[in-house]
């Protein structure tokens, strides 16, 4: 195999793609270094690095500061047990978890198109959205999820 073709495919199967340095700001060498990294940093830097997450209420940082704490104030997150639902469905995800009367139903649609979930228990979708990856969840049909979508939503059972 030629030098070349060699280097090139190399550099497509390469780890090193994962291993770019971490984008903390729009800084030159997105704040990482100060001198020259043995990988370049993403052009994207400039509006895709960590500063600007922590600026944007709607980012993945705030959306997972937000899980951390649902799991710090609901026990039902900790200590609930588990029922998995819909466990043939290649796209979404979806369980229970329950404890002393409350129940959060937890939904994620790991696919890049819409998905319908079809539960046995269609009560779910008036219950309280504790939590969601989109400003507006429930826009159409609640038991469309978009792509990429999550959803946690929260009942008390009486009783």
């Amino acid at each position: 195999m030629p030098a070349a073709e060699l280097l090139a495919h190399l550099r497509q199967t390469s780890r090193d793609h994962a291993r770019t340095p971490m984008q903390w700001s729009a800084a030159p060498n997105a704040g990482f270094s100060t001198g020259t990294p043995w990988l370049a940093v993403n052009p994207n830097c400039l509006t895709i690095n960590a500063a600007a997450a922590v600026g944007d209420p709607d980012s993945v940082f705030h959306h997972y500061r937000r899980l951390i704490e649902l799991r710090h104030i609901e026990p039902a997150v900790v200590h609930g047990s588990f029922t998995m639902l819909l466990p043939d469905d290649p796209n979404v995800y979806a369980y229970i978890r329950s404890w002393l009367g409350t129940d959060l139903l937890v939904l994620a649609n790991f696919s890049s198109t819409a998905n319908e979930v079809l539960l046995d228990d269609a009560e779910w979708w008036s219950a309280e959205l504790v939590l969601g990856n989109w400003p507006d969840p429930q826009l159409g049909s609640a038991s469309v999820l978009r792509p990429w979508e999550s959803r946690i939503y929260r009942r008390t059972v009486l009783g």
